[in-house]
């Protein structure tokens, strides 16, 4: 009768555990950026902090390098579920979510830290629920730096000095606004064409941040860098909308700490790198020049501006709100 009760329990004992596995939450998320960069540390750092503060009910599994399709394609995988997680740029996915593309507006950030003040009050909660609403729940902000221009024929001061110039752009209508009134002639393409376009002239310039500027050696072709900072795009982490939600609130309180703990590591990291990107480019002779004189540029935006309100007349006091921030 024993023997039979230890056979009962031991079969109840592996019943519990594979019921519990059967309920165990198995993720796997997207990132486009290779070994060693920010955000990749970031994401595994996430990654292992979701299943110590779960308990091991939620994983993820990391493909990083965008082994797993381009952005637009990782963006779509994840609303529709079939990825979980992705770490993206808010660029692309302003096209889909009318609240994320102000973003995308030039100069509607007055620096980095404003952004991240902006993410943490009310007129984050609104980009935020606006993405939630398109299956892109976002649970943390990444640092993408300040975009600014480069190319590889002189230095730019005013926006007459693009006047002319291919440049090219993320594939969004903002970006390609934003050239065309700066004179110049927008190229969207793929950010893995951009170093053999650059150096066959297929286009004069481009505009990125640092890490993205020297990683991609783009300032081998393109020897002027100059500091417009007329984009700061922040990045995500976004979870399926519909897995989130699927969670305990204790669960999703435990997902949403560690993506912001991941957070705070990406933005440490990201702040080093930059900074070790400026000095290798500059030490490889690259031509830096700040542009002392943001006004005519800003000053250019204003059809950008209006052709994006007529598309969304909504979002002005979301606008209007970002801009008024401290």
């Amino acid at each position: 009768m024993f023997q039979n009760f230890k056979k009962s329990l031991v079969g109840a004992v592996a019943l519990t555990v594979i019921s519990t596995a059967a309920f165990a939450e198995n993720w796997r998320g997207w990132n486009i950026h290779v070994d060693g960069y920010p955000n990749t540390i970031a994401m595994d750092k996430f990654a292992e902090l979701l299943s110590e503060k779960t308990g091991g009910e939620v994983t993820l599994q990391m493909f990083h390098g965008g082994t797993l399709g381009s952005q637009p394609d990782a963006v779509e995988q994840v609303r529709a579920g079939a990825l979980e997680v992705g770490n993206f740029n808010l660029g692309p996915i302003g096209p889909i979510v009318a609240e994320a593309n102000v973003v995308s507006l030039p100069f509607v950030f007055k620096d980095v830290p404003h952004m991240f003040r902006v993410l943490d009050s009310e007129g984050g909660a609104a980009i935020a629920a606006g993405m939630a609403a398109k299956g892109l729940m976002p649970l943390a902000w990444y640092d993408a730096g300040a975009r600014s221009f480069y190319n590889g024929e002189k230095a730019i001061n005013t926006p007459a000095d693009v006047t002319g110039m291919k440049v090219r752009v993320m594939n969004n209508d903002l970006f390609t606004g934003m050239i065309a009134e700066l004179g110049g002639n927008p190229s969207p393409m793929a950010f893995a064409e951009v170093y053999q376009a650059l150096k066959t002239g297929v286009v004069d310039g481009a505009e990125n941040n640092w890490p993205s500027y020297e990683s991609t050696g783009h300032f081998e072709v393109a020897g002027y860098y100059s500091l417009s900072q007329h984009l700061i795009i922040p990045e995500c982490i976004c979870v399926n909308t519909a897995a989130f939600e699927g969670l305990s609130a204790d669960m999703q309180a435990a997902v949403t700490e560690a993506a912001q703990e991941s957070a705070l590591l990406q933005r440490e990291l990201w702040a080093e790198r930059e900074a070790a990107s400026r000095v290798a480019v500059e030490k490889a002779g690259v031509v830096v020049n700040e542009v002392a004189d943001k006004a005519p540029f800003q000053a250019a935006m204003a059809p950008v501006y209006e052709a994006y309100f007529e598309t969304n007349p909504g979002l002005r006091p979301l606008v209007e709100l970002i801009q008024a921030t401290d």
